[in-house]
């Protein structure tokens, strides 16, 4: 169970940074300002949590299925800022609503950041907390616009960014809902704690889903490109 939330944190993670991307870097600066003030902010909390709360936080059933509400109900907001910034693509006019979706970058990364500060408080025991706290805001305030830059020059065209926002949505969409079904399954303990077949199937999936949105984006254009050709031919 633990690392299949893990999985889903990353997830997140790269998905934020996927909608960053879209963004100015001075605006993904700003976010992560924001990011650093809340993790300097909520270090008071952190170090109240232990090691014993938050395994059985992940084991509560009721906790795992709020989380997943919370993570279908973002999921659904990035897809509707997949369809809305398409349509502005294409030249087709969005409602004035569809401009909160464009600022709506990641309200699942702040719990995110706040389970990374408790284990780097577990981690680092001889450093004070209030040094933790500020080494990993300085971190995320950095990492944040810099990694957002480093997809936007590794992937630079627009729609494939946003196809790829798109896939990693649903992506973590379906594995919030799986952490909430295994946290509902009862069963005997067994040999192997970790259900590998799950995470390389649930992987295999993104990856296979990446490799199809990749091949159709770069296979569209000329297809488009002689389309447009034909049209004026006529």
């Amino acid at each position: 169970m633990e690392q299949i939330i893990l999985i889903l944190m990353l997830f997140i993670v790269i998905n934020c940074v996927f909608k960053l991307s879209l963004w100015k870097w001075w605006q993904a600066g700003i976010y992560g300002f924001i990011v650093a003030v809340f993790t300097v902010l909520s270090y008071p909390y952190a170090i109240l949590q232990s090691k014993t709360q938050i395994a059985d936080y992940l084991q509560n059933t009721v906790a795992l299925q709020n989380m997943a509400v919370i993570i279908t109900l973002e999921s659904a907001l990035c897809f509707g800022f997949c369809v809305t910034y398409l349509r502005g693509l294409y030249g087709k006019k969005n409602p004035w609503w569809a401009k909160l979706l464009w600022w709506y970058p990641s309200l699942l990364l702040f719990p995110v950041m706040f389970y990374g500060l408790t284990e780097a408080i577990f981690t680092f025991v001889g450093i004070s907390f209030a040094s933790v706290a500020y080494i990993f805001a300085v971190i995320a305030f950095i990492a944040i616009p810099v990694l957002a830059r480093l997809v936007k020059y590794l992937v630079p065209e627009k729609d494939l960014r946003l196809e790829i926002h798109f896939l990693v949505s649903l992506f973590v969409c379906a594995l919030g809902l799986l952490t909430t079904v295994n946290g509902k399954t009862v069963y005997a303990a067994v040999d192997e704690p970790v259900n590998w077949n799950a995470i390389i199937l649930a992987l295999s999936l993104f990856v296979g889903l990446f490799i199809i949105g990749y091949v159709w984006s770069y296979l569209k254009y000329p297809f488009i490109q002689k389309w447009n050709k034909r049209k004026k031919t006529k």
